[in-house]
């Protein structure tokens, strides 16, 4: 079921789509902003229409019904994801949307090594040449002409 709503790769693809169009409308965006302040800003437009949807969609949990460690874990996941947009908008103001763009998916390859080391997931060959594919991609593209 490649093209469903109920398939993953569906909306793997669709977040592929929306996370090129991230670096092209940010890097577009932060011409002459600080780039910290320019994900600041960002954030905030993302809080306020994420809940606005929750809470249109019926999704809304009261937070204290969450277990401690999920709490923890999704706490860790944000601080995660904050010091990402915080790196990716400053190399986007300093390099080329269409180099940064690809070494971020760097994080592509440590997901897999992760996954393994603490998920215990286990990639197959074909899996891993992919992702051995990606890794050459960006090392090609961190070489100096």
């Amino acid at each position: 079921m490649l093209g469903t709503t109920e398939s993953w790769f569906f909306w793997a693809v669709l977040s592929a789509v929306f996370a090129a169009l991230t670096a092209i409308f940010a890097k577009v965006g932060i011409q002459g902003v600080d780039s910290d302040f320019a994900t600041l800003f960002r954030t905030f437009i993302i809080l306020f229409v994420l809940a606005g949807f929750v809470w249109y969609a019926g999704k809304w949990t009261d937070p204290r019904a969450l277990s401690g460690n999920t709490i923890v874990f999704l706490t860790l996941s944000a601080l995660a994801t904050g010091a990402s947009w915080l790196c990716y908008f400053r190399a986007l103001q300093i390099g080329d949307a269409s180099k940064v763009a690809p070494v971020d998916k760097f994080s592509l390859v440590l997901v897999a090594i992760f996954a393994v080391i603490f998920l215990g997931e286990r990639p197959t060959a074909k899996d891993w040449t992919g992702i051995g594919l990606i890794a050459g991609g960006v090392l090609l593209l961190a070489l100096k002409r």
